[in-house]
């Protein structure tokens, strides 16, 4: 890559950012308001509803409204960035609780989580709850790859300067025209089993704010690999 692309890249990127920025803000001003009247108003009809099959029909009204005020709140981790609280933090700890609660899923799915190093995952400086979600949006990403039937293996390393965490899983890998975009938010990557939305641009945000960097590929053994490496 000359300096050239280097700094069409850079543009580029931030031109994003700032696109994200203002339909952040404007999503939250204007979108969210409705979105909390239709929450408020199923959950009212909750309380004196008793038919079963209408049940059914309000709490899925509530559960997609508190689902498009999360997208909400994920894009304005771009337009206003969370002041992250930095302590060391044990990386073993993140990558296990961000996977506890996915075991019934796995199980269900028949999708196999290892962890599989030679040495113990180190401490790092970082902000503990916004690294889990980091985590947690790679694992299921993944397992949303693989669908049924597959492993996702979590392997890491560490140089004198840095920490790699590496998510790897068996699904059908990234198309290479898909690649350039698979931290845009709400690019569809349905073609590699990935679906629309947040996770994996949330993930990419949490880790660049720790100034560090995510990078997917797709290794010709098949399947994914995503690569967080962070700064010790």
């Amino acid at each position: 890559m000359t300096a050239s692309d280097a700094s069409f890249d850079s543009r580029l990127e931030q031109a994003k950012l700032d696109a994200m920025k203002e339909l952040a803000y404007g999503a939250s001003h204007e979108i969210n308001n409705p979105l909390a009247n239709i929450s408020a108003r199923a959950q009212s009809l909750l309380r004196d509803e008793r038919d079963p099959e209408r049940r059914r029909t309000i709490e899925a009204i509530n559960q997609q409204a508190l689902r498009a005020h999360e997208m909400i709140s994920d894009l304005m981790l771009f337009a206003r960035p969370p002041q992250l609280v930095l302590a060391l933090t044990n990386l073993a700890e993140v990558v296990s609780e961000a996977a506890r609660g996915l075991a019934p899923e796995l199980a269900r799915r028949n999708v196999a989580l290892r962890f599989d190093s030679a040495t113990s995952l180190p401490v790092v400086e970082a902000d503990a709850t916004h690294l889990q979600v980091a985590v947690r949006a790679l694992l299921d990403n993944a397992l949303d790859a693989i669908g049924r039937d597959g492993a996702i293996v979590v392997t890491w390393s560490s140089t004198e300067g840095a920490t790699q965490l590496v998510i790897a899983d068996t699904g059908p890998g990234i198309a290479p025209e898909i690649r350039p975009h698979i931290f845009d938010p709400f690019y569809s990557g349905r073609e590699a089993g990935r679906g629309l939305g947040f996770g994996l641009s949330k993930a990419w945000r949490i880790v660049a704010l720790h100034n560090g960097t995510l990078a997917a590929d797709s290794p010709p053994t098949g399947g994914a690999t995503f690569t967080m490496t962070l700064p010790q």
